[in-house]
């Protein structure tokens, strides 16, 4: 009886595991609505006893780390220990959040127990983007970027209304479940129809904006292992020849993430010769375009005006940017350097990275600690405003809508995703800005290395050509302009902070009545 116990919960973490997964996989995320229900019936299996709470994390531990590995496994093509590692930190608050649950549903109310649940795995994934090292690719509302349509509500919400989507989905699941009640069932039903019909209704009535502009996004489809140890004038000459595929009317030409691989100083970027062609094709064939492309560039500091991401090289400090840089037929007109690091591979202190260097998640970049830009920077051309941001940005919907706040019309991403072979991992990139176009309603235009370059409009839909993996070319859109905020781009990641109070409120209402019950105040 037991081993057949033992057996059942083995297979119901495997089931959780199959529903958590596909919705990073290129599938449909509507199996989150049940993903958790098989752990939550191994979590109600077991009593109160210490003995079980080890049970029940071990359990817990099993699907939560399958569920990190059956979707980041693609980082193993970079590094192969970055799988591990992204496992582990992901996980780990995977694991406060459900045994906080687990341990409060044994002793405490099943009210506050399912409460804490939502709060705690809500507050959890918000902490995955707001700290240095952060890593956001799981959080459950990401898991529906593949159903734009049934998540157009994100203008209000962000991603994490559909992670408060998908968790309470699953408790009333599992509630009706194990109750068998047709009752609980219609509510569970609701819980899940309700905000699809109200997505479709925003769909169907969301009109695009009618002023528009034409976009190219460059595919060079260079290697991105051998980019920096190649020959510089032949990747800017492949460049050149993109762009010259742009129509008349283009007013921005996107390149991607670091396309531009000479180091340059920042205080002398008209003196560079390698710069002079791109700004006499715009004078030339584009007099009215932009010309944005990602670059490397340093900014040296005076003594003991360093920062602190700064490097020595035994005469001068100085900090390396992994910047986007804008050109027309005048020169330079701006830069922006990227604010939000991939973790392990350009966030890392210089001695860490050192030290560690084994440990280190490489998801495209810069290797080392490079300088953290700390504005969000917004380019114009001809009167329309576009925000760059860069490859890894793209992950963090608040982020993202500093842009937008600042004034950006359309955005666009650059991006450098060869790193990980031809695997999920840059098909879900492109997916995951599908709502950041839908959170803030701004259409985008991405250029990749390689993988996937292609426009997205307001609604989250994939619109124009677009360039798979390992092809080269030179893809242009007209994309709608649209110069009106949403809810959650004035506001932001409110689910995310409210959620922190309300897990710390139940926390400290489940302590009180601890002393009170132990006291016997209550019953």
């Amino acid at each position: 009886m037991k081993s057949s116990l033992t057996l059942r919960r083995f297979i119901a973490s495997l089931v959780s595991v199959v529903l958590l997964a596909p919705g990073w996989l290129g599938l449909s995320g509507i199996t989150l609505f049940a993903g958790f229900v098989p752990l939550l019936w191994i979590s109600a299996s077991y009593d109160g006893s210490r003995r079980s709470w080890w049970a029940v994390f071990g359990w817990a531990l099993l699907v939560f780390a399958g569920w990190n590995l059956a979707t980041v496994w693609w980082i193993w093509y970079a590094t192969p220990v970055g799988p591990v590692a992204a496992t582990l930190a992901s996980s780990f608050l995977n694991m406060v959040a459900f045994m906080l649950f687990h341990t409060v549903s044994k002793k405490g109310r099943k009210s506050l127990a399912y409460t804490l649940f939502v709060a705690g795995w809500i507050a959890t994934e918000y902490w995955y983007t707001v700290g240095s090292f952060s890593w956001p690719w799981l959080i459950l509302g990401n898991g529906f970027s593949h159903d734009v349509r049934l998540v157009q509500w994100y203008e209000y919400t962000g991603v994490f209304g559909g992670s408060l989507w998908a968790l309470v989905a699953n408790l009333l699941i599992f509630e009706a479940w194990m109750h068998r009640s047709a009752r609980r069932w219609a509510a569970a039903a609701l819980a899940v129809a309700g905000p699809m019909v109200l997505s479709g209704i925003i769909y169907l009535s969301y009109r695009q904006p009618s002023e528009r502009c034409t976009i190219t996004a460059l595919q060079p489809n260079v290697d991105c292992y051998d980019k920096f140890a190649g020959d510089d004038a032949s990747q800017e000459r492949n460049l050149l020849e993109l762009m010259s595929e742009s129509p008349a009317d283009v007013r921005f030409i996107l390149a991607p993430e670091t396309a531009l691989t000479r180091y340059m100083d920042e205080a002398a970027l008209d003196r560079y010769p390698h710069l002079r062609p791109f700004v006499d094709t715009l004078n030339a064939r584009y007099p009215d375009a932009l010309f944005i492309s990602g670059a490397n560039t340093l900014r040296f500091y005076a003594p003991g005006a360093r920062t602190e991401t700064a490097r020595f090289d035994g005469r001068i400090w100085y900090d390396h940017f992994n910047t986007a840089i804008a050109l027309s037929g005048d020169g330079v007109q701006g830069l922006y350097h990227k604010g939000r690091l991939v973790i392990g591979v350009e966030n890392t202190p210089t001695w860490v990275f050192r030290a560690l260097k084994f440990l280190v998640i490489d998801l495209g970049g810069v290797m080392g600690q490079i300088g953290i830009g700390q504005n969000r920077t917004v380019f114009e051309a001809g009167g329309v405003r576009i925000g760059p941001a860069i490859c890894y940005e793209g992950l963090y919907g608040d982020f993202f809508g500093d842009f937008v706040r600042r004034g950006a019309e359309v955005m666009a991403i650059i991006s450098n995703d060869g790193w990980w072979g031809d695997t999920p991992g840059y098909r879900h990139l492109f997916s995951i800005s599908r709502l950041r176009a839908v959170e803030h309603r701004r259409a985008v235009a991405r250029s990749a290395n390689t993988g996937r370059s292609g426009f997205i409009d307001c609604r989250g839909d994939v619109v124009g050509p677009s360039l798979g993996w390992n092809v080269r070319g030179a893809i242009s859109c007209e994309l709608p302009l649209n110069r009106e905020q949403t809810f959650y781009t004035r506001w932001g990641d409110y689910l995310g902070r409210l959620a922190q109070y309300v897990m710390g409120l139940c926390l400290l209402y489940y302590a009180a009545w601890r002393v009170k019950r132990k006291n016997h105040l209550v019953e």
